[in-house]
């Protein structure tokens, strides 16, 4: 499978902490393939004197979407991430790293939702593939342009 990640950090060493991150997505899930120039942002969604330091990477790996999942949220609490955004309020991160899109051995695009059982009632998603705001935020877009295999 191979994957196309968005990784941002807005507070501590916001490079350093991306460089670890790549460091342990390879060592952790699988090859690195290609990873975009740095992208620095004003936050999204939410008001903070931090900006953000984005990049996107593609990655191969045998891992389904939900082990992939589980396994980037490894790494960001390794990084020390100790919350998650929950119902769209965001806030300071040391790390985020999102699955963007997905694509079989056969390069066909993986389109999927799946819920998380506590928050049906309320169409929130566990995980959704492609992500469903790519194409609305810069700071995922252009990093993801310039590394597409």
């Amino acid at each position: 499978m191979l994957y196309y990640l968005s990784l941002g950090s807005n507070i501590g060493d916001r490079e350093q902490t991306l460089r670890s991150a790549i460091e342990m997505i390879g060592l952790q899930i699988g090859p690195v393939l290609r990873c975009s120039s740095l992208f620095y942002s004003e936050p999204w969604g939410f008001d903070s004197p931090n900006p953000f330091c984005n990049l996107c990477c593609a990655v191969k790996t045998a891992l389904e979407p939900l082990e992939m999942l589980r396994a980037t949220q490894s790494i960001e609490q390794a990084l020390g991430r100790t919350q998650k955004s929950i119902d769209g309020i965001y806030h300071d991160r040391t790390i985020d790293i999102d699955l963007i899109r997905a694509f079989d051995k056969e390069n066909n695009e993986i389109k999927l939702q799946i819920s998380n059982h506590k928050s049906q009632t309320s169409n929130l998603w566990l995980l959704s593939l492609p992500h469903p705001l790519w194409q609305e935020r810069d700071f995922v877009r252009i990093p993801l342009m310039e590394i597409m295999l």
